[in-house]
């Protein structure tokens, strides 16, 4: 169990649980360390994560590998055309027995929840998503309740066919903390999935639990964060509010989710102190998504992690005299 004090041995414990649900994410999923890595980042930060990619580039692989390591209830939902809000969240149905009604728990009643192919489903089943990703807490028929801890929505899409679509709202865009891009693999990892897949997918094993989850998650918050990395932090998304392409800049929950982020990332680290490295890693998964582009910008077919990167190069770090 670890302790909610911050000293050298948590830290070094907490880096250790770390690199050991990363390391055995990747002995089902084939790919970069930095995408399991951003997914545990996003768990003790207490967001969301959306992820984007073509069919077949293991995004469901890389979730349901995820989930196996945490302990945690873990349930799918395969977003269609046809899906009800009620089918996320559940609704009252008739016991003939006691003559009652009784809620049937719907699949968002869990740890960890995979939404796969969000965009299949219309904005109005999208939205049901809304209030349990922002307050963790669904509301049916009036009645309101409180949803497991900790709580995290893994999403996937497929950003290339818009048939049969329908694209997030940019509220609830919004509420993913991190947006990553899953790519096709290099030939050397292509090859390693032949490999692997040749032989029984390995069972993994459970690296965490729910308690030790949301004890990480409580030494987030103690993470320092320098003035002179809050003000880094707000230039960067000045930067953004302020480019002739972006009609739409960073909010301030933006900023918010990339200091967070940060700190979460400097945990699984080993550091109780941020660094500009951490910023500088997340600001595209965590800002990138948030930004809307101008028309003109769209039809140019300007790229918003392009801008994010722009701001990483003219923004520079500085350590103010105090």
């Amino acid at each position: 169990m670890i302790e909610h004090a911050m000293s050298e041995d948590v830290l070094a414990r907490v880096a250790q649980r770390a690199a050991q649900v990363i390391e055995e994410v990747q002995r089902v999923y084939v790919g970069p360390r930095e995408v399991p890595e951003m997914l545990l980042v996003t768990l003790l930060a207490r967001g969301h994560a959306l992820l984007e990619g073509v069919p077949g580039v293991a995004k469901t692989t890389l979730c349901k590998a995820f989930a196996s390591t945490l302990g945690c209830s873990f349930k799918r939902i395969q977003f269609t055309p046809d899906l009800l809000p009620a089918d996320i969240t559940g609704t009252y149905v008739l016991s003939p027995r006691e003559g009652t009604f009784q809620l049937r728990e719907g699949p968002v009643f869990a740890n960890v929840v995979l939404s796969d192919e969000i965009n299949r489903a219309p904005a109005k089943t999208q939205s049901a998503l809304l209030e349990a990703m922002q307050e963790q807490q669904t509301t049916i028929e009036g009645d309101t309740r409180a949803l497991p801890s900790p709580f995290i929505v893994l999403a996937t899409q497929n950003p290339v066919e818009q048939a049969g679509t329908y694209p997030l709202p940019e509220a609830q865009i919004d509420r993913f903390l991190v947006r990553l891009v899953l790519g096709y693999p290099t030939p050397r990892d292509e090859k390693g999935i032949l490999r692997r897949f040749t032989e029984p997918v390995p069972t993994l094993r459970q690296i965490l639990s729910p308690d030790e989850i949301l004890a990480m998650q409580a030494l987030v918050a103690t993470v320092h964060v320098e003035e002179d990395l809050l003000d880094y932090v707000v230039r960067l998304s000045t930067f953004t509010r302020q480019h002739a392409r972006l009609y739409l800049g960073a909010s301030p929950r933006a900023s918010l989710a990339l200091v967070q982020a940060s700190r979460a990332r400097a945990l699984t680290a080993g550091r109780g102190y941020v660094l500009p490295d951490d910023v500088k890693a997340l600001a595209v998964p965590v800002l990138a998504h948030r930004l809307v582009l101008t028309p003109e910008a769209e039809m140019e077919g300007t790229q918003r992690e392009a801008i994010v990167k722009q701001a990483l190069e003219q923004v520079a770090f500085r350590r103010e005299a105090r």
